[in-house]
């Protein structure tokens, strides 16, 4: 049976004892510190931590749970793997460099295309985003070490594909175990070829999620990549650097068309559809805008302390986060670039009320239950909010502290929270809850179809987007109407509306 759905601390609080009745005393014990529900900030404290800009500001409420703790084994967790964390998220989108998958076969594939990091190019020629390169390992590699095959695969890859501009190596689990010095490779092959070759050393057994894996990945470009080449790029004093979009369904796109329309230079925007030499130049820019500040804030804190580059996160789903995030983008860059927000604000406002006038009758009151990684389980809040519906619950994959604190400043309170939610929780939430729309990833998908509730992938947007930008949000009103008014689900008969045992069970 559904809770009579109110956004009530108390009956949120009293799901979370049920649901940890079912566990052993020890693992309650454990999982406790990671279910809560949103308190008022006011009553925490005096309601000030890191806001969204990387500042301070009022928060609305405090999401005070544990986090960044490694998952308890045997437990169905959500989580990558810190392999996943650089390759597929960090290094994988950047179009005109080839990535090694360096092991055996299994990782690169399972890695291979499935983010949809749009980009412009031809595949196999300028760009390799689409295409999946491994070293394959076999037994004797294991036992013999493959820094021979390591060398011989990128020489075969610098004969084939001749026009990729560099090559990063991105390490699986038994490199790590068995000691291959990819680095030394790296070194020797940079001088042989002429190109930017970048070790990573993003084990999957590292960390407790692909959270490290992004850090890895960060301290890589720093490394490896940063003031290594001599850069020719005339700054400007309106350039800026995109990071940590990676042009979903070409979320990085429609970013991009709105920062130009107020007048800035995007030079570079990585690493969605980025090249190279995007991020090579990154240190000339004037202010880095961070869209995914769990992947990409180690970067954008190194420049900060080795360029003076400052740097604001923003947020670009639905139109109160863009206009709040434009003209806090203005006011960085002066009064030429506030007029101009205003003057972008102003010509996009029919096409919003327009959508909002559409969509809003028909998602009005919509529950909404979240769980997703990155930045999406507080970022879209308000997406969803200005088209009249409310979220029930919202939490992370791989989430930190920080995370949490800056969740404060979307969800309100009495909003459930949970971090690194088992299987087992998160049906029992939902089922519970019973909201109106969930959205989460592919492994989450089809379970919660067969509850006979309404789903949106939110890891790589169901094969629609982008969901950026006021056309995004346009896009993202019509898929979601799609997804909850579906007559399909009418057609639904859930078990405990026939079954009387499962009824009696349920109870």
């Amino acid at each position: 049976m559904s809770l009579d759905y109110q956004n009530d601390g108390e009956l949120h609080e009293k799901l979370i004892e049920e649901v940890l009745a079912q566990y052993p005393e020890k693992f309650a014990k454990r999982r406790k510190k990671h279910l809560s529900v949103a308190k008022s900030a006011a009553e925490e404290h005096q309601g000030v931590a890191p806001a969204p800009d990387g500042g301070e500001g009022p928060m609305l409420s405090e999401c005070d749970v544990k986090s960044n703790i490694k998952s308890v084994p045997g437990v169905m967790t959500i989580r990558g793997c810190a392999y996943a964390g650089s390759k597929g998220v960090v290094w994988g989108p950047v179009k005109d460099m080839v990535h090694i998958s360096h092991g055996p076969v299994g990782c690169g594939q399972y890695s291979w295309s499935q983010r949809r990091n749009y980009y412009i190019g031809t595949t196999g020629i300028d760009t390799f985003v689409t295409m999946q390169f491994t070293s394959d390992f076999q037994e004797k590699d294991i036992v013999f070490g493959g820094d021979k095959k390591l060398e011989k695969v990128i020489d075969e890859i610098e004969k084939v594909f001749p026009l990729n501009r560099g090559i990063s190596i991105q390490s699986e689990c038994p490199i790590g175990l068995i000691g291959d010095d990819i680095e030394a490779v790296s070194k020797k092959k940079t001088k042989e070829i002429d190109k930017t070759i970048v070790p990573v050393r993003c084990e999957g057994f590292r960390g407790v999620s692909q959270s490290l894996g992004h850090h890895i990945a960060n301290d890589a470009i720093r490394d490896w990549v940063f003031d290594k080449k001599e850069v020719e790029w005339e700054a400007g004093p309106y350039d800026v650097n995109v990071i940590g979009d990676y042009n979903i369904g070409g979320d990085a796109w429609a970013s991009r068309i709105l920062l130009e329309e107020i007048g800035l230079t995007v030079c570079g925007n990585w690493s969605g559809d980025a090249t190279l030499a995007e991020i090579e130049r990154a240190p000339k820019a004037k202010l880095n805008l961070i869209h995914c500040y769990r992947s990409m804030n180690y970067i954008c804190r190194h420049m900060e302390e080795k360029y003076g580059i400052e740097w604001m996160e923003y947020n670009f789903f639905g139109p109160s986060q863009i206009e709040a995030s434009l003209r806090k983008i203005g006011k960085h860059f002066g009064p030429e670039i506030e007029a101009k927000v205003e003057t972008v604000i102003a010509k996009y406002r029919p096409m919003v009320d327009a959508v909002i006038a559409k969509y809003r009758p028909r998602l009005e009151g919509k529950r909404v239950m979240l769980y997703v990684g990155g930045l999406r389980p507080r970022h879209v809040i308000t997406a969803y909010e200005d088209l009249g519906m409310e979220i029930a619950g919202t939490g992370y994959e791989f989430g930190h502290n920080d995370d949490y604190q800056r969740t404060g400043h979307y969800v309100k309170k009495g909003t459930l929270i949970y971090d690194d939610v088992t299987g087992y929780e998160l049906e029992k939430f939902i089922e519970r809850i019973r909201p109106d729309l969930v959205g989460s990833g592919i492994k989450e998908k089809y379970p919660v179809q067969k509850m006979g509730i309404p789903f949106r992938q939110m890891h790589s947007w169901d094969y629609s987007g982008p969901y950026h930008g006021y056309d995004g949000f346009a896009i993202f009103a019509r898929d979601m109407d799609l997804a909850i008014n579906n007559p399909v689900w009418d057609l639904f008969k859930a078990p405990w509306t026939e079954d009387e045992t499962f009824a009696v069970a349920a109870e």
